[in-house]
C-alpha cells in the first residue's frame, strides 16, 4: 500500500488501480502505459486553456528565478500579488471592488463566509447578531470545515461529527422556501452562499428568476449574497463569471481553479467596494489570512492566464462555438432517445442518463474519454480551447458506452 492517501477514494484501494498520468498537451492526457485521453473534465472543472502551455510555464519559471514568493502579511507586498488582484477585479461585476487572495476553493469559501459573518456580527438585528448562513440543496463548497457545512450534498457533511452552527438548508430551485425562512427569521440571516449554476451537485442550471430573487431578498433583510465562482468563473459559463452571464451581481463571490487553469494553486474572494469600505472602517487589523495568500509564482499564472483567455478569446468561444456543439449534440440525442435530457451553460453541460452514471461513466473511461458521473448524470467540462471534433469523439463515446 503506497504511503499516498488520495482524496475522494476509498483508503483501501490499492496505488497500481489508479490512472497514473505521465504527460498532458491541451485537451489530451496519456497515463503511463501510453494510452491518451480526451480530458472531457478539464482535470477537475478547472484548466480552461489547455495544458502545457509554456506562456504560464516560462512566466513562474522568470518569477521563481526572482524569489518563489513572499507573504504579504503587513507590513510586506509584492507586484504580482497587487496586480493580479487588479487583473481580476477588472473582469468583474464589481470593479471597484477588493481582492482576498487564497490558494484553494475551499480556502475561498472559509474566507467569505467569515466575512458574511463578520458582517452579520457588525449589523446586528434585533435577536442579536445575525449568523445564519443559507446554503442550498445539491451545493457544493468545498471541503474545509466551512464548507462541508455550507454544501448541500449530504453524504459530503456526514462522518465528522458536529459541524458550524446557524446554516440552514433550502431545496435547489425553490425561491418560495428562501423567502418563508426570511419571513421567519430575516433579522437573523447574515447571506446566502449559492453557486451560479450547481457544478458538482449535478450541472444545475437556476431556474428562471431565481437568482434575482435571492438578490432581492437580501437587499429586503440586509443580508449578503455570495456567488461561489469556483466553477462557473473565468470563462466556463461564456461571459468572465456566472454572475455577468445570469445578470445578477452579488455582494461577494469566490473563486479558484480556472484562474490559474491549474498550473498553480491560486484562489480569492472579490468583495464590493460597500463591503471593502466597511472593513476599512473597522480601523483594526482583518485577522484572517494564509501562509500562502498572495503567492508571488501562483500570482504570475493567474496573471499569464487571463492574458491567454483574454487574447484568444475563450470566453466568447465557450459562449458560442462551445456552448452550440455540446447544445446541439446533446439535443440531437435526446431526439434519438440516448439521453432523457440535457441541461448547461457555455462549457458546462450535464446529460441525464436516466439511470446510474458511474458504469457508463467507467466505460468512456476505458474507450479514453474523462468526465465525471454525478447520480444519474454525466457531466462535461472541457478545457476552452477543446475542438469540435473532439467535443463530437466525447459525445458518440457516450452513446457507444451507453
Amino acid at each position: 500500500m503506497s504511503a499516498l492517501l488520495h482524496p475522494f477514494a476509498n483508503p483501501a484501494k490499492a496505488e497500481d488501480n489508479f490512472i497514473s498520468v505521465v504527460k498532458a498537451e491541451r485537451s489530451t492526457l496519456w497515463d503511463s502505459n501510453g494510452k491518451s485521453y480526451i480530458d472531457g473534465l478539464a482535470s477537475l472543472w478547472y484548466c480552461q486553456v489547455g495544458h502545457g502551455r509554456r506562456e504560464i510555464i516560462d512566466a513562474v519559471h522568470q518569477q521563481m528565478l526572482e524569489f518563489e514568493s513572499y507573504h504579504i502579511f503587513d507590513p510586506f507586498t509584492h507586484e504580482p500579488a497587487r496586480q493580479v488582484a487588479d487583473a481580476i477585479v477588472s473582469k468583474t461585476p464589481m470593479p471597484e471592488g477588493r481582492v482576498f487572495l487564497a490558494s484553494s476553493g475551499s480556502e475561498a469559501v472559509d474566507t467569505a463566509l467569515k466575512i458574511i459573518r463578520l458582517h452579520g456580527q457588525r449589523r446586528g438585528g434585533s435577536g442579536g447578531a445575525k449568523q445564519i448562513i443559507i446554503r442550498r440543496e445539491h451545493g457544493y463548497h468545498g471541503t474545509n470545515f466551512g464548507g462541508t457545512t455550507a454544501q448541500g450534498i449530504a453524504s459530503n457533511r456526514e462522518g465528522w461529527g458536529d459541524l458550524i452552527p446557524h446554516f440552514v438548508q433550502v431545496p435547489s430551485n425553490d425561491l418560495e422556501a428562501v423567502a418563508s425562512l426570511f419571513a421567519e427569521k430575516g433579522d437573523q440571516i447574515a447571506g446566502i452562499i449559492s453557486e451560479p449554476i450547481q457544478g458538482a451537485g449535478g450541472v444545475i442550471p437556476p431556474a428562471d428568476g431565481y437568482l434575482e430573487g435571492l438578490r432581492r431578498l437580501c437587499d429586503d433583510h440586509d443580508a449578503l449574497l455570495c456567488f461561489d465562482e469556483v466553477i462557473a468563473g473565468f470563462g466556463r459559463t461564456g461571459s468572465w463569471f456566472g454572475s455577468q452571464t445570469w445578470g445578477v451581481k452579488p455582494d461577494l463571490f469566490t473563486f479558484a481553479k480556472g484562474v490559474t487553469s491549474g498550473y498553480q494553486p491560486l484562489s480569492g474572494v472579490v468583495i464590493s467596494e460597500d463591503i471593502a469600505s466597511d472593513l476599512e472602517q473597522m480601523d483594526e487589523v482583518l485577522r484572517h489570512g494564509y501562509t500562502y495568500s498572495g503567492h508571488a509564482a501562483a500570482c504570475v499564472a493567474g496573471i499569464k492566464n487571463i492574458e491567454i483567455i483574454e487574447s484568444e478569446g475563450l470566453v466568447e468561444r465557450a459562449n458560442t462555438q462551445l456552448h452550440s456543439w455540446f447544445r446541439d449534440g446533446l439535443s440531437a440525442l435526446v431526439a434519438d432517445g440516448v439521453i432523457e435530457s440535457y441541461r448547461g451553460q457555455g462549457a458546462i453541460w450535464g446529460a441525464d442518463l436516466g439511470r446510474d452514471s458511474v458504469p457508463v461513466r467507467d466505460a468512456m473511461l476505458e474507450a479514453g474519454v474523462v468526465v465525471r458521473g454525478i447520480g444519474n448524470v454525466m457531466a462535461f467540462c472541457p478545457p476552452l480551447i477543446i475542438t469540435e471534433g473532439e467535443v463530437t469523439q466525447m459525445l458518440d463515446t457516450l452513446v457507444a458506452s451507453l
